[in-house]
């Protein structure tokens, strides 16, 4: 996305913050994620809690729920990365699926019929989901035939967030007037994440108990992933100093804070600020056009819709009543 760049010498005390892949072990905790790969039988709630325990942690949340059976790529976000829980439950994601139908489908019509369920589909969460029943609309990107046999189909699904592939199974069913169940079901992935950047839970365990019992802290740091890893594709504007330490207080941003903005983008646009050290500060909502605020030197530009970095990261710089 390009960008208007307001000013294009600033500089930044490397004295307060830090570049996210140089925090250290404590600051991930604080604001990261891990990457499980989720087994079959707990639910996303009861993995997440068992996390939570075994890091020691008071806030860790999961990020996409997977009902028990599923297996695969299961997001735990702690500390302020649960904040912006909602913003990656949008992502895109790919799933491993295994039907087991009543009768052998012919392969031509199956192919047929999963091409006509591609697009924008009504999508009904099953009574036996993790979630409210209710209707919905979903997109789904690709369904592809990748193997069967006499009675089961491998298949591959790539679809919009929040799309029940129970219904999906049912659905198919009544198109090819045998029923279908949902046997197995594995998500590949979520977002740009995959199952090669996931740990098993007995990885963290291992990874856990070396950081507590040996001092290593090296394997936990290495798959607790700092929150701007979640955030790498998302719109921003980049601050300098003074602007960081003004909106961890949920302070407006100002024009001369700024040091790039995208361009093109309207009145009521929520985007990321980063900090010149490239760390997420949080969102704000632009109160006028970006090609607008290009062309000030004074004044408010946007206001914070959510804050990310401690208060206590960059020093305040604005004189406080006595």
């Amino acid at each position: 996305m390009s960008q208007h760049v307001l000013d294009a010498a600033p500089t930044t005390d490397t004295a307060f913050g830090t570049n996210p892949d140089d925090r250290t072990l404590e600051q991930r905790l604080a604001s990261g994620f891990i990457l499980i790969d989720k087994p079959a039988g707990p639910t996303s709630h009861q993995l997440a809690a068992w996390a939570r325990d075994l890091l020691g942690l008071e806030r860790l949340g999961h990020g996409g729920t997977l009902d028990p059976f599923a297996t695969g790529v299961l997001p735990l976000m702690a500390g302020r990365c649960m904040k912006i829980t909602n913003k990656i439950l949008k992502h895109t994601k790919s799933y491993i699926a295994v039907f087991r139908f009543r009768q052998r489908p012919d392969e031509a019509v199956l192919r047929e019929t999963m091409a006509s369920m591609t697009g924008r589909i009504y999508n009904v969460p099953p009574e036996v989901s993790a979630v409210k029943v209710q209707v919905r609309t979903r997109t789904i990107h690709a369904f592809e035939l990748l193997d069967m046999d006499e009675q089961d189909v491998v298949a591959r699904i790539t679809c919009e967030a929040g799309t029940y592939i129970r219904t999906m199974a049912r659905d198919m069913g009544l198109m090819l007037n045998t029923p279908v169940t949902l046997k197995e079901l594995r998500r590949e992935s979520s977002g740009m994440f995959d199952l090669n950047h996931c740990i098993t839970m007995d990885q963290l365990a291992d990874a856990v108990w070396l950081w507590k019992e040996c001092g290593q802290e090296e394997a936990l740091s290495a798959v607790v992933h700092p929150i701007e890893k979640l955030l790498v594709d998302v719109p921003r504007c980049q601050v300098k100093d003074s602007a960081v330490a003004a909106l961890a207080y949920g302070a407006p941003l100002l024009r001369p804070g700024l040091v790039s903005i995208p361009q093109n983008l309207k009145k009521g646009t929520e985007l990321m600020v980063a900090s010149m050290k490239d760390e997420a500060v949080g969102f704000v909502r632009l109160k006028m056009d970006s090609n607008e605020i290009a062309t000030l030197d004074a004044g408010e530009v946007a206001r914070p819709s959510m804050v990310l970095i401690d208060t206590e990261v960059y020093p305040r710089r604005w004189p406080t009543s006595s």
